[in-house]
């Protein structure tokens, strides 16, 4: 399945926290889900969240694997004549939102160190890297396993982010011919 839901309340739920056992916990996962959202489905779901009523905290776990979220922005052109906007793809691999006792979420990913922070905390952390000696007689350079799959994931997002830019750069420079033909860079 791609959504699997469980909650859990009374006293086995003190395995998860405290305030588990009487407000209950939540746990989430979400695998291999494929949507396609339009932007103003995200805008307006702001009146469905606000409330009069303080909520009261549910310790929960939301664990979202091998997800993909595309985003489609639906707002009405600026420029008729424009291509408008490319749509946004989402790819997770596998995220890990808890909420605790104290209602802040915490956001950990695959692989990420055991520490977690808040999302509201703003900080890049790396994670430790294990060394392997790739020629150890030399004794020059060690091999960064870790980073190896990592390194190729962003040289592959960063192959498709140039791909993306010269598209748009050339959209753009047809958009300015339309205007003015003698238009060069």
């Amino acid at each position: 399945p791609e959504l699997c839901l469980r909650l859990e309340v009374g006293p086995n739920a003190a395995v998860h926290s405290p305030l588990a056992v009487q407000n209950g916990f939540l746990h989430m996962l979400v695998h291999s889900y494929t949507a396609e959202f339009f932007m103003s489905f995200l805008t307006n779901l702001g009146p469905f969240l606000e409330d009069e009523i303080i909520p009261e905290v549910i310790p929960m776990e939301i664990e979202v694997v091998d997800t993909k979220i595309t985003l489609k922005d639906d707002s009405p052109r600026v420029y008729p004549t424009s291509p408008g906007p490319v749509p946004i793809t989402l790819a997770v691999d596998h995220v890990i939102v808890k909420r605790r006792d104290d209602g802040v979420f915490y956001l950990t990913g695959k692989g990420s160190p055991k520490q977690e922070k808040p999302v509201s905390v703003l900080q890049e952390q790396k994670a430790p890297v294990e060394c392997v000696l790739a020629a150890p007689a030399a004794g020059t350079h060690g091999l960064q396993l870790k980073e190896v799959p990592e390194l190729q994931r962003e040289l592959q997002t960063m192959k498709i982010a140039l791909a993306e830019a010269n598209m748009d750069k050339a959209r753009l420079l047809q958009e300015i011919r339309k205007y003015n033909p003698l238009f060069q860079l």
